[in-house]
């Protein structure tokens, strides 16, 4: 016997009120749940701070001179057009020699006659191999001056696609993402394990609600929670670093819904074979972290070795780097591509979530 129309509007109705009582309850369990908050909220603004207040302003590499003799002007006019380049002027290569000692100069140099020598501090091992290409260029042009010879070939840099204005433009997305799967990974399965060690998964499945509907509300919180997250880290780049970033809204907010879904339905996953809490949130921080190093966020994928870029096409963490970049105004990627990248991770979830809310959302065994 089918039910009428009214018996089945009553029905669809009780189920939604009964999912936004889900939802509010979440949304309460969520707003108890410091370690949450922390991970989704306080944690890439604590990274951001750091890194910015890191690298901002070190960007220009500092020149100490000490320049006499009959070929000092050469060598001034070779440095007057390098704007990238901060000179500075010491009396001596006494000073010179300790202002690069303590850092006051990135490098240094000084002449000797009519040879260039350069001065390096070894313990900047990272940032050497700039100054000594920089050397290498200024020795160039001073060679080339002195011999009044102009050069045959001259090199222009040509951008090709977005300018993404600097390295940490690049790194704001990828915490924004990073942010967004620990949310999903820990969130989730430390929720679900919770549930489960405390029994609560038994009151809900005595219920007549669908155990998907327990996700969905999850989900749903989740979601919210991380968009508000990704909007105040990135306003407080943008207000506290000065960045400057071109997004695009529609886009943003559709991605940031994907990568949400697509990183609670790993978390769920993680839920399924963990029983435990604190167990569910060591894997997913593993997890977490080892994707973190793989994947973009903060070393950029073509800097790493063949074996390693390879890795990380498999990592569902770069193509939410990769996305949120192009989301962000500071890199540009195909619609087709991006579409098609934002749709598999919204997929993930919305087929997981069903087939897996069948086996994680049921009694406990006892």
């Amino acid at each position: 016997m089918q039910p009428d129309r009214g018996t089945a509007d009553l029905v669809g109705g009780t189920v939604m009120s009964a999912l936004i009582t889900l939802i509010r309850t979440e949304a309460v369990r969520f707003a108890r749940d410091k370690q949450a908050l922390i991970l989704m909220f306080i944690f890439p603004l604590v990274f951001i701070i750091i890194f910015g207040f890191l690298m901002k302003g070190s960007s220009t590499p500092r020149l100490g001179v000490v320049v006499a003799g009959s070929a000092a002007p050469t060598v001034q006019a070779v440095l007057a057009p390098m704007s990238d380049l901060h000179v500075i002027d010491y009396p001596n290569r006494s000073a010179l020699i300790h202002a690069v000692e303590k850092g006051q100069a990135d490098f240094g140099l000084y002449l000797d006659g009519d040879v260039l020598h350069f001065v390096y501090n070894p313990t900047q091992v990272q940032n050497n191999p700039q100054f000594m290409q920089i050397a290498a260029g200024i020795t160039t042009q001073y060679n080339l001056a002195r011999q009044r010879v102009t050069p045959i070939v001259r090199a222009e840099k040509v951008v090709v696609g977005k300018n993404p204005g600097g390295w940490l433009n690049l790194v704001v997305p990828g915490i924004i993402a990073f942010s967004i799967l620990t949310a999903g990974l820990t969130g989730i399965s430390g929720h679900l394990t919770m549930m489960k060690e405390r029994r609560l998964l038994d009151r809900f499945v005595a219920t007549p609600m669908r155990p998907t509907m327990l996700l969905v509300a999850i989900g749903a919180v989740r979601a919210v929670m991380a968009y508000i997250a990704s909007l105040i880290t990135l306003i407080t780049a943008i207000g506290l670093l000065h960045l400057h970033f071109a997004v695009n809204w529609w886009q943003f907010t559709v991605f940031v819904l994907a990568a949400t879904v697509g990183s609670m339905a790993l978390g769920t996953i993680i839920a399924l074979f963990v029983r435990r809490p604190a167990s569910a949130g060591n894997i997913a921080n593993i997890l977490a972290m080892v994707m973190m190093f793989f994947s973009g966020v903060y070393f950029p994928v073509e800097l790493m070795p063949g074996y390693l870029r390879t890795l990380a096409m498999f990592l569902p963490l770069t193509y939410m780097v990769n996305g949120m970049q192009v989301v962000t105004g500071v890199s540009a990627m195909g619609a087709a591509r991006f579409w098609t990248i934002t749709a598999a991770l919204f997929g993930t979830g919305a087929i997981l979530f069903p087939v897996l809310a069948h086996y994680v959302v049921q009694p406990e065994r006892r």
